[in-house]
């Protein structure tokens, strides 16, 4: 048995599959966006918890042999949000979203910089982690004194999970610090926003273990105390993998809150001048190419 968590924008949805992959049960909490300011989007991380212990009570209530029995727990989510933490793992500030456009500015500037392109394969959009810490820079520097790790929303879930400060490359490739072709983070990027390799969580592969389910959560939740942790994948990986889209030659559409036209690739084979994003995939040696739509 298997649960797969995805957090979306709306919503953090669980999905408990047999072995087989078929559907035993799914939960929904839903999930809100605030908008304090024209073009801002933020979440506040604590409701991301509290999401996910709904969709575990859920779970637990209507399908609690199915839990008992989970061995692997897998991730997904909505890609690019800036979670910072301090040195004691406290939230700093609501999480700014991928649907937020502030550091439109601070994109350009960094975009200006031939480096990002020629390292990351990609357009730094005002979407993307890097500029909103840049936009900290210039708007609330005494929160980024305090900045001790920045996570994706997809990697402040799994700390609640595990414990650990853990990225995996898919999901990286969209912060505009990963170095795509080497999936590895980049110091002279990181430096470039006043950020080190401390920063940052570990780097796994989508398909790598990312660590172990913490002991009071499994208590808490009638699950056994060896669930492994997937890496896991951005949401159109994981979609990717979901079908099948893997190998060269593979591609799928999908329409839905963005319009996302995703091309497996073999190999590393960015074009920024296209505005098509390259990325990791959510498998090792592995890439994608992808169009989107916000």
């Amino acid at each position: 048995m298997y649960l797969g968590l995805d957090l979306g924008t709306s919503g953090l949805k669980g999905l408990l599959i047999d072995d087989d992959q078929a559907i035993v049960g799914s939960v929904t909490a839903p999930l809100d966006m605030r908008r304090p300011h024209p073009g801002w989007s933020e979440q506040d991380p604590a409701d991301w918890i509290a999401a996910a212990e709904a969709v575990f009570s859920n779970l637990k209530a209507e399908h609690g042999a199915a839990l008992s029995a989970v061995k692997g727990i897998g991730l997904s989510g909505q890609m690019h949000g800036a979670t910072c933490v301090d040195k004691y793992d406290d939230v700093l500030r609501p999480s700014i979203l991928w649907n937020d456009t502030r550091a439109s500015i601070e994109a350009a500037r960094l975009d200006a910089d031939p480096e990002f392109r020629a390292l990351t394969g990609n357009i730094v959009f005002p979407g993307f982690t890097a500029p909103k810490l840049a936009w900290f820079m210039t708007h609330e520097p005494d929160l980024l004194a305090r900045v001790a790790m920045v996570l994706l929303p997809m990697y402040y879930l799994r700390l609640w999970l595990t414990g650990a400060h853990v990225a995996e490359m898919s999901d990286a490739a969209g912060t505009s610090w990963l170095d795509v072709g080497k999936r590895d983070w980049s110091d002279a990027l990181l430096a470039a926003t006043d950020l080190t390799r401390d920063h940052m969580p570990e780097l796994v592969e989508g398909s790598e273990a990312s660590g172990t389910l913490r002991a009071d959560l499994a208590a808490r939740f009638g699950l056994r105390t060896d669930v492994v942790v997937a890496g896991g994948g951005g949401d159109n990986a994981a979609s990717a993998i979901g079908m099948g889209t893997v190998r060269e030659g593979q591609a799928f559409l999908s329409l839905g809150t963005s319009g996302v036209l995703f091309a497996a690739n073999a190999a590393y084979q960015p074009s920024p001048e296209t505005a098509v994003h390259t990325f990791c995939h959510a498998l090792p040696a592995r890439w994608h190419q992808m169009g989107v739509i916000l």
